[in-house]
């Protein structure tokens, strides 16, 4: 079964959480402890293992900070 793999630029990213209030499996969080050089808390995954993949995240960005990939279970990504 495929699984999905995101990839957060911490850089670009405005801690908005627009990708927190779309995620359905709910394993996308601010990082408690990391800042960015702008200032702002980066999103980040908390369970990894539990990503389907959908990308909702990354449509919902506004700045572009996000990318999903797709992974065969127990494989490498397809980026």
């Amino acid at each position: 079964m495929a699984k999905g793999l995101v990839r957060f630029n911490e850089e670009r990213c405005k801690g908005c959480e627009l990708c927190v209030s779309v995620c359905p499996v709910k394993i996308i969080a601010l990082h408690e402890t990391k800042i960015n050089s702008k200032g702002f808390r980066p999103a980040c995954v908390l369970h990894a293992d539990k990503c389907i993949g959908c990308a909702n995240c990354a449509l919902m960005c506004p700045d572009g900070a996000i990318s999903v990939f797709m992974r065969e279970e127990g494989g490498e990504a397809d980026e």
